[in-house]
């Protein structure tokens, strides 16, 4: 038995710019098997292509030539495809590899003396004119003349396996069964004097030199070397080298813990003090008489006869809560199964593809919730309404994502969607996600208008004059922080998989600070629309969703902070589209928290006034 060595592109590097070029690697022939891919992984940008690096399994191979590529300086097409290869080492290009679903692993030395293992590894190195040896250049000592590009066109593929029954390992093989656990590849640059396997023990480099003046070719080889280990390590547990070996992951362990910590003991405290002051509010308004002058009230009572009073834009707001409650469940459900191990990093696009999937499907949630809460403004423009909740969020979104498909389009770019996938996406949208909206809309006009615990006066009450702390936008900005808090360290480690090409794994911890992040937002909006509320301030129904959705502005500011001091991105259009999808992030979240504090204060707000006496 034995596997093809596929190669994929992400759409993502330590160091990326979206382009065109095609790399003059070695290809498969054209019998190789195509690889189909899912549908995250198309949205994503991988795309699996199948290599001419073939592997038997437990056979080992010396010196394997793979192929031959010959540069000529009068043809104008092979100076651009040098050219191409300089670029890909100067910008930290990387060759991704999976060998029965498992990355190809390049384990190195850091700093502290520990192992560090990237799902990749890179093309080449680069030694500039003042002898700085970049990147993969420094472990090796012959790469040492300046302005040189050394192309590591030889790999050493090192496979562990373990053999095993076909029950307690799954699919057997053929003969005798066995599993594989890791493929590591070690990297070097051969300059081929010959063929054979000998021609691999030379210590001459494969060096590029800055100005292409002569001709020359460069072969591509590798050597494949497997090891038996008898060590019991679970079919699930492969996986555990590489997420174990991932830069600086047991120090973030405790800072998340300890940001945890903290969280909920401000959460605790904000708890108390609510549920103190408001205990004794609600004694004293209901121990006055019914028959004592106006003027005993004081403090939210004064507003019982506004604090229900149909806001500005009632449709919009409406809208907005609706699709935050979609991508509320979404959410919820999504890490869900993330922390029950089905959207694990083996089964890659599946975390993608289930929150695709559940968005759609939860179209019935969003056209319900929308058309209550409308309903209960109100409002009579029932079929506006339904319209509204099942295009506009969808539409910014596909409407943003499809711009950007158009730079990719337009670059070339193998990150693009086809055109076949995006009929796909907009049949769901259509065919599925808005005829749930409308289902959802239905049931919920045919309930009864939710009935307010207090009148509503005719005549608006004016509002006295507010200070610094309880105008709006104070609040507003102040409401995000104690959010963003909670998940900023795990937002690190996010990005990183989104654009650092590193693995995702912690999605328990990822749940726990979901969960805080709904108790911090809700608690928050709670306290600043208690607060306004004693201000004789009625005005809670948008500054409640704006106060929690807040946050997702610090999310946008980090994330410019992590584009100016983490990436290497060049080119307009790679910019425009890391803020892109940075956008579409930030608008879910912002629909996400801003629904959790409207929802909150909504409930805070009936419950208080259901249980205080009103004439």
């Amino acid at each position: 038995m034995y596997w093809i060595v596929q190669q994929f592109a992400p759409m993502h590097c330590v160091s990326w710019e979206v382009t065109c070029v095609n790399f003059d690697f070695c290809q498969a022939g054209n019998t190789a098997e195509s690889i189909v891919e899912n549908l995250g992984q198309v949205v994503f940008g991988e795309r699996i292509e199948p290599s001419p690096y073939s592997v038997e399994f437990m056979k080992d191979q010396k010196c394997v030539t793979a192929c031959t590529k010959s540069y000529k300086t009068s043809k104008k097409a092979d100076k651009k495809l040098v050219s191409d290869l300089k670029r890909a080492m100067n910008l930290n290009y990387y060759h991704h590899w999976i060998v029965d679903n498992m990355p190809v692993t390049w384990c190195y030395v850091v700093d502290g003396g520990n192992v560090f293992c990237a799902t990749g590894h890179p093309v080449g190195c680069y030694v500039d004119g003042s002898y700085r040896r970049k990147d993969a250049c420094v472990m090796d000592a012959r790469y040492k003349e300046r302005n040189t590009y050394y192309l590591f066109n030889h790999v050493d593929l090192n496979i562990t396996y373990h053999t095993g029954d076909g029950e307690s390992w799954g699919n057997a093989f053929s003969g005798s069964g066995g599993r594989i656990l890791s493929v590591r590849v070690n990297l070097r640059s051969i300059k081929h004097n010959g063929a054979g396997k000998d021609s691999c023990e030379t210590q001459d480099v494969m060096a590029i030199p800055t100005d292409f003046k002569e001709d020359f070719s460069i072969t591509y080889s590798y050597s494949v070397t497997f090891h038996k280990t008898n060590t019991e390590i679970r079919w699930s547990s492969r996986w555990d080298y590489i997420l174990d070996s991932m830069p600086h992951t047991n120090i973030q362990w405790f800072s998340i813990l300890n940001s945890l910590v903290i969280v909920l003991f401000l959460s605790g405290m904000v708890a108390m003090i609510m549920l103190r002051t408001l205990h004794k509010d609600i004694a004293r308004y209901n121990q006055i008489d019914a028959g004592e002058d106006a003027h005993e009230e004081y403090g939210w009572k004064l507003v019982h006869g506004d604090v229900f009073r149909p806001p500005r834009r009632g449709m919009l707001l409406s809208v907005l809560v609706g699709s935050g409650s979609q991508v509320f469940i979404m959410t919820l459900i999504t890490l869900f199964f993330a922390c029950l191990g089905f959207l694990s990093p083996a089964n890659r696009g599946a975390l993608m593809t289930c929150a695709m999937v559940l968005y759609v499907c939860l179209g019935f949630p969003a056209g319900y919730v929308a058309a209550r809460l409308y309903k209960s403004f109100g409002g009579e423009k029932w079929k506006t309404n339904v319209l509204l909740t099942s295009m506009l969020c969808p539409g910014v979104v596909f409407g943003l994502f499809f711009i950007m498909n158009l730079m990719l389009w337009y670059k070339g770019s193998s990150a693009a969607i086809p055109f076949t996938t995006l009929l796909a996406l907009l049949s769901l949208w259509f065919l599925v996600s808005v005829p749930l909206t409308f289902v959802g809309s239905f049931f919920g006009y045919r309930k009864r208008c939710l009935e307010n615990p207090v009148r509503t006066n005719q005549i608006p009450r004016q509002i006295p004059e507010q200070s610094v702390y309880t105008r709006p936008l104070p609040g507003i900005v102040m409401g995000g922080v104690l959010p963003f808090g909670c998940i900023f360290i795990q937002l690190f480690f996010i990005l990183n998989s989104i654009w650092s090409s590193q693995t995702y794994y912690m999605f328990g911890f990822l749940f726990l600070v979901f969960l805080i992040l709904v108790v911090t937002c809700s608690e928050t909006t709670v306290l600043l629309c208690y607060f306004h509320l004693c201000a004789e301030d009625y005005h809670w129904w948008w500054r409640s969703f704006l106060t929690s959705g807040c946050t997702a502005f610090y999310l946008f500011v980090y994330c410019i902070h992590y584009f100016f001091s983490k990436l290497s991105i060049h080119g307009v259009v790679s910019t425009m589209l890391y803020f892109g999808y940075t956008i579409i992030m930030v608008f879910l979240f912002f629909l996400l928290t801003g629904t959790i504090g409207f929802i909150a204060c909504f409930w805070f707000v009936r419950k208080i006034y259901s249980v205080v006496k009103v004439d």
